[in-house]
């Protein structure tokens, strides 16, 4: 064999610091309320398909105190952003950090109660608070056992596919203009998976990071379960295969992008949705290099072709570690005063139109009816890997262009991070009949403008930290 004076390698993007991992229940009792879906008939769930879950992962540096801390959850969506400051504010003040060091990601089950301290308007709507009060302690616990578990650890990255998502904006062809919200078979969704293995020196494996974009919707008004929808049975398969580690599942930028078969109530179809992304992170997973290997070229072998020999060493990775908080000001589009609202609500008699007056009126409390409106943008680096989120709901063009953008880098993209605002549609999605664009608070050229500004956080994020 020819030996190769040539420093050739490659490896998968990762960092290396201190990691640890922890997970608790959090599945509230089924007299609470638990309606968030328009059509349905009832407002709370008969009985649990899943148990709720809430995973904390705390990333550390080797060598100092710094440190960032994720906080996961079988969660839908915070009901009004002045609850979640205040969960927000408790949390930083317990835990003693930074708001830009804490993030707090929802999973967006829609089969799960939503995050308030208020009394909510329903059957079980009184027990809404307490359980928020619950969360919060299981949350600062949680953490404290992550951070009493670092060690050192090794995340790396690897990139695959997953096609449970599909475009959930149909045309309707009768109704020229109107776009029903559920699967179009013309629709050309994102199907990136992105896979992040955490092991520790020697190997054994702590967690599983899964960034998919895809509506957990597959149940829905018909439901009468509390669930996890298709996370539960994706982690199930996961933690089979990896004993001991725990797999988080981080909500991609799935405003348009949902499973083909939904809206039902049968939890079989979630479990089924479940194994397909589970058997996708697998396989993933299965294409890596083994843990904490970097692969070299260590020359060419004679043979009936000469053969380029790669073998594995111990890798060398990035320990940088930064977080940052930014802002983009958004437009909001002028709507109802909040007082014509809430008179429309209170004087409504059917169902549907009333949740639909209700979700107006937490906007309207939450960001204002006119003028505008500072998005928060969340920024990490852990080593070669980029994260960003936002509590708004931008269309998968956000990850696709901030990817494109900062190739050949991993950028993990977050929707429901850290708050519920509302979506983020493209411009061209006002000119119709849309969901996402008549639910959004914000005006048309808002999902381009929060593209431009987390491009510009991430650009700043890595100048910072280089």
């Amino acid at each position: 064999m020819n030996e190769s004076t040539t420093p050739l390698c490659w490896g998968h993007p990762g960092f290396a610091g201190r990691v640890g991992v922890a997970r608790c229940e959090v599945t509230p009792p089924l007299e609470i309320f638990a309606r968030n879906w328009g059509a349905a008939a009832h407002d709370r769930a008969s009985r649990v398909h899943r148990p709720l879950l809430l995973t904390s992962v705390v990333f550390a540096h080797r060598q100092d105190d710094s440190q960032v801390v994720l906080l996961e959850g079988d969660l839908s969506w915070w009901y009004d952003l002045p609850s979640w400051h205040w969960f927000q504010q408790q949390l930083l003040g317990r835990l003693k950090l930074r708001p830009e060091q804490l993030w707090f990601s929802v999973t967006h089950t829609h089969a799960s109660p939503p995050l308030t301290r208020e009394v909510v308007d329903g059957e079980g709507g009184e027990l809404l608070p307490q359980w928020l009060d619950d969360l919060l302690q299981h949350s600062v616990r949680l953490v404290e056992q992550a951070r009493g578990a670092l060690q050192p650890a090794v995340l790396q990255w690897e990139t695959g596919t997953c096609h449970l998502a599909t475009v959930r904006d149909l045309p309707l062809p009768d109704e020229p203009g109107r776009v029903a919200c559920g699967f179009w078979p013309e629709g050309r969704p994102d199907s990136t998976l992105l896979v992040g293995r955490v092991c520790t020196e020697s190997g054994v494996p702590l967690a599983v990071i899964v960034n998919y974009a895809c509506h957990p919707t597959t149940l829905a008004f018909e439901n009468v379960t509390l669930s996890p929808d298709f996370i539960g049975a994706m982690r199930q398969v996961v933690e089979a295969e990896l004993p001991g580690a725990l797999a988080v599942f981080l909500q991609g930028a799935s405003g348009e992008l949902a499973p083909r078969y939904q809206y039902t109530g049968d939890p079989r179809v979630a479990d089924r949705h479940g194994r397909q992304l589970g058997w996708a992170v697998l396989s993933t997973l299965q294409g890596m290099e083994p843990p904490g290997t970097e692969l070299v070229f260590r020359g060419v072998q004679p043979s009936g072709a000469p053969l380029a020999l790669w073998r594995h060493r111990p890798g060398r990775f990035d320990a940088t570690l930064a977080a940052r908080r930014g802002q983009v000001e958004l437009e909001l589009k002028t709507q109802s005063p909040l007082e014509e609202l809430e008179a429309a609500y209170r004087a409504c008699q059917d169902r549907t139109e009333r949740e639909r007056l209700r979700r107006r009126i937490r906007q309207a409390r939450s960001v204002g009816t006119s003028g505008r409106w500072p998005l928060p943008i969340w920024t990490w680096r852990l080593g070669d890997s980029l994260w960003v989120g936002t509590m708004a709901e931008p269309y998968s063009r956000f990850q696709q262009q901030l990817r494109q953008a900062f190739a050949p880098r991993p950028v993990v993209c977050i929707n429901l991070l850290n708050g519920t605002v509302g979506y983020l549609p493209p411009a061209e999605t006002y000119q119709l009949d849309i969901y996402q664009a008549w639910q959004s608070p914000f005006a048309p050229g808002c999902l381009e403008k929060t593209i431009q500004a987390a491009c510009d956080e991430l650009e700043q994020l890595v100048t910072e930290s280089e």
